[in-house]
């Protein structure tokens, strides 16, 4: 057999199921674009063209939820970020406990994202009985009832509390593979704790602040039980993003040509901000 052939015939099963995975949903939802297609209308299915793009981008909730999906990805990406790296560096010098330290900061990102909505509407956010509540409490101040005052940023804290772990893995990670002796040197040579900070650690974790950024940035844009669980897009379309957008006309409206133009939507603001995001990250890097 010739020897470029089996390789590709061994890759053949792959890239079978990748097309049935992938292309296949992606044709579909391109057909489905381009029909009426109305779950309580099926006898008036036909074409329409571009008619379902413009019936949703012209959609009164449209522009509130493209800004608030930009919001809530930029505010969780710069916590997590942020924060993330804040962690690591924290705990990477040894200590009494770090292992223990360690699982318990990784643990919330294995919780599901709808048990994690519950946990903070129920538990930390209830205006009566919240942790939260019973802390302004304490200190003689009026509880907040964060869900309908403040939704949005409500959502985005449940959210970075849940991809926060995710980001000090990675992070943690690159840091264990740091040159010490590069450490021990620029001790040596009377660099205190900032300046290492600034020319050692941030750019050894530069390529990890992409990784995180990438991959949180394709899964954030996805993000419905939290909004879902909490506030329903709500109060009004004060915490209604994209993916809820899509869910409303989808399941709610029963409209299907116009729910895959949504989510064709949704692919196109994800490429283009991933290729922003690129661009950016590969410019850091070859400074």
């Amino acid at each position: 057999m010739n020897r470029r052939l089996l390789p590709r015939l061994l890759l053949t099963p792959a890239m079978a199921t990748l097309f049935l995975w992938m292309i296949v949903p992606l044709v579909m939802t391109i057909y489905f674009s381009l029909i009426r297609y109305n779950l309580m209308q099926p006898d008036q299915t036909g074409f329409a063209g571009l008619e379902n793009f413009e019936y949703f981008v012209t959609d009164p909730s449209f522009g509130a939820a493209v800004v608030n999906t930009i919001l809530l990805l930029g505010s969780v990406i710069l916590i997590t970020v942020f924060f993330g790296v804040a962690i690591a560096l924290l705990i990477n010098d040894p200590f009494p406990g770090r292992s223990i330290v360690r699982v318990l900061l990784i643990s919330p990102f294995f919780v599901m994202p709808t048990v994690n909505a519950l946990m903070w509407k129920n538990m930390m956010m209830n205006p009566i009985y919240g942790v939260l509540a019973q802390v302004w409490m304490f200190f003689g101040a009026q509880p907040v009832d964060w869900l309908t005052d403040h939704p949005l940023f409500s959502v985005i804290v449940m959210v970075s509390w849940q991809w926060l772990p995710f980001a000090t893995l990675i992070f943690m990670t690159a840091l264990q593979s740091m040159n010490h002796e590069q450490l021990e040197a620029s001790r040596m040579d009377g660099a205190n704790y900032l300046q290492q900070l600034r020319y050692l650690y941030v750019p050894h974790l530069a390529r990890s602040v992409a990784v995180v950024v990438m991959i949180e940035l394709i899964f954030l844009l996805s993000i419905f039980a939290e909004i879902y669980t909490t506030t329903g897009g709500g109060p009004g379309d004060a915490s209604t993003n994209v993916t809820f957008l899509i869910f409303k006309q989808a399941l709610l409206n029963f409209d299907a040509g116009v729910a895959s133009a949504g989510a064709l939507f949704a692919v196109l603001l994800a490429n283009i901000a991933a290729v922003f995001l690129i661009r950016m990250v590969g410019k850091n890097l070859d400074k």
